[in-house]
């Protein structure tokens, strides 16, 4: 069926720009203002391009996305649906026009073989980007993992180890994002969506220009700046392991490409390796940046050039020296795996992509893509059989994954309450966390999500990275998490020597920001303690404001208030996507601090 008028339909233009937008999402820290009306943007909001999908009308986008349906049933339309998607990102006024041409041409081949694939109806799209007003979206319909039918063990509550016991230290790293484009003395404020680049231009104002080991801005990291968090690393080991959880590449995600890709996962993968040394090892998780176009990762049943296999097979061939071989089969099929790292403890290190809205391939299938849910049910359940303890490592943090995949995880959390013990994710770029509770009551305290803050600055942040104290390596150990502490790169002091202020420091200092039991009394870090922790927020206005200072790593301007403090606390108690949106309905939030959260996905 031929469509002469597609071209010169505006609406058609938009729809299908608005459809692709959130696929261009990139992780923007909030903004520190205490004003309720602003909360939203505060909290949880990340820069788009700009455009505000809530404007579009049910009617017209039905009658686009049906326009759009037919015209994708012929090959021949696809450059025509391609270049109106750039053609309304530059009248739009999106992005520059060589960043809209860019991103279009490298999104249209895999997002539109997706959206052929896929069972996505008018209704459903509309339902998706107008909301539940304008149909149902059944494509993320709920769905359930099956659980053995072995009895759930009787629950102990933790107890702290007696004192002299053997604790582990663990590196924990995330969201190194390295810009190879990174220019000191280049803008820092930039129309691009990623600034401090060779090609940002010179900036207006000295302040506002690139500083040598990072900036406060839209920007990403040089290579020296994470040379030197893992000289810093090495020095202050010995490590016990490395958690690794991802996004390596930097946020120019309109102009990169697979070579690309490898060639940045190859060199942090080996800088690491150099550093850090041969004897320690290295567990990773697969971020979302690492794919391109991203957040694109097909799920296994994706064959040929369209699939993943370019992506895990170089990742298999780089961590090879520190995964076993049947940790590499599992890598290669899914960007998963599960490891013994000693004696009654294991690691699962999940691929969070295969629940993030922003993988626009769940449009063909959401159903626990790679099986990769019942996969984690059958370890957990040997590793409660053999009486392992396990630690869950993973890149999107699960309250903010797609619905069902975020309550079928939940399940799993509280089934094997006993045998997870510690669950890891990064990619907010914050210091946060994620409660778990008991299902029934949702007012037992089983589990906590650490999210652990970035090695990049993006955006206006100082670089950091984590050290976790786990319970150690003896019979009967619980390996539970008991403190952990946060360290960061003062870029002020560090682009900035004393005496000579417009000259960097030679050899910047990395320091201790805060260890978690001594800034917040507490004992240790249970559950139960980070419940008290934020029942302590609600009470003591002070310690809330300590916390929000360093859920930046030590650079905010302004104090969180009011909206703002009840949008965090919703945040922090909602391990679970569902529990989020009904912190929204009970606070009166009407569905935008759900709305605000899903642009945290980076």
């Amino acid at each position: 069926m031929r469509l002469p008028t597609l071209m010169p339909s505006l609406g058609l233009m938009t729809c299908t720009l608005v459809l692709m937008l959130p696929l261009l999402a990139s992780c923007h820290p909030a903004r520190t203002s205490g004003q309720p009306s602003l909360v939203f943007m505060e909290q949880f909001s990340r820069p788009r391009l700009g455009f505000n999908w809530r404007n579009i009308t049910c009617p017209l986008c039905k009658a686009v996305f049906t326009i759009l349906d037919i015209a994708l049933l012929s090959d021949t339309n696809e450059e025509r649906v391609a270049r109106a998607v750039g053609e309304a990102c530059i009248r739009l006024h999106l992005a520059d026009e060589l960043v809209c041409r860019e991103i279009t041409e490298l999104f249209r081949d895999d997002f539109i073989r997706a959206l052929q694939e896929s069972l996505l109806w008018p209704s459903e799209a509309c339902a998706l980007l107008v909301g539940p007003s304008c149909g149902k979206f059944d494509i993320y319909a709920p769905w359930n993992i099956t659980l053995p039918k072995v009895p759930k063990p009787p629950v102990a509550p933790p107890s702290p180890p007696k004192p002299g016991s053997p604790q582990s230290r663990i590196l924990f790293l995330t969201d190194i994002h390295w810009d190879k484009e990174y220019e000191a003395g280049s803008a820092a404020d930039c129309k691009d969506p990623l600034c401090c680049r060779k090609d940002s231009g010179s900036p207006s104002w000295r302040r506002r220009e690139a500083g040598y080991w990072g900036t406060y801005s839209k920007c990403d990291l040089p290579l020296r700046t994470v040379e030197n968090l893992l000289e810093n690393a090495a020095r202050t080991g010995p490590w016990d392991w490395v958690y690794w959880t991802g996004d390596i590449p930097a946020h120019n995600v309109w102009s990169q490409t697979r070579k690309q890709q490898l060639s940045e996962l190859t060199v942090i993968s080996r800088l690491i390796h150099k550093h850090l040394g041969p004897n320690v090892t290295v567990y990773p998780a697969v971020g979302n940046h690492e794919s391109t176009p991203v957040n694109s990762f097909p799920p296994p049943f994706v064959h040929g050039n369209r699939s993943s296999a370019w992506l895990y097979n170089t990742m298999a061939e780089e961590w090879s020296a520190w995964l076993p071989e049947q940790a590499l089969i599992t890598l290669r099929y899914g960007g998963f795996y599960t490891v013994e790292i000693q004696p009654g403890l294991r690691v699962v290190s999940l691929n969070m992509n295969f629940c993030a809205r922003e993988n626009f391939w769940l449009m063909v299938n959401s159903t626990d893509p790679a099986n990769q849910l019942q996969w984690l049910v059958h370890v957990l359940q040997a590793s409660e059989d053999k009486g392992e303890k396990v630690h869950i490592i993973g890149h999107i943090p699960p309250g903010l994954c797609l619905g069902s995949w975020s309550w079928n995880y939940y399940h799993i959390v509280s089934r094997y309450e006993s045998t997870i013990t510690g669950q890891f994710f990064g990619h907010t770029h914050l210091d946060e966390f994620q409660m778990f509770y008991d299902e029934m009551t949702l007012t037992r305290p089983l589990g906590v999500a650490f999210i652990a803050p970035s090695a990049t600055t993006y955006v206006n942040l100082n670089p950091g990275y984590r050290v976790y104290y786990v319970d150690g390596n003896y019979k009967g150990s619980s390996h539970l998490v008991l403190d952990h502490e946060t360290y960061i790169l003062n870029l002020t002091k560090a682009n900035h020597s004393p005496g000579a202020p417009f000259n960097p420091e030679p050899n910047p200092k990395w320091t201790l920001l805060y260890r978690a039991t001594e800034a917040y009394g507490l004992s240790s870090l249970f559950p139960s303690d980070f419940n008290g922790l934020i029942r302590t927020f609600i009470n003591d206005d002070r310690v809330f404001q300590k916390f929000w200072y360093f859920r930046h790593k030590g650079h905010v301007s302004e104090p969180c208030k009011e909206t703002c403090k009840t949008t965090v606390l919703c945040f922090l108690r909602s391990g679970r996507y569902d529990e989020l949106e009904q912190c929204d309905l009970l606070n009166g939030f009407g569905g935008n601090l759900v709305k605000a959260a899903r642009k945290t996905l980076c």
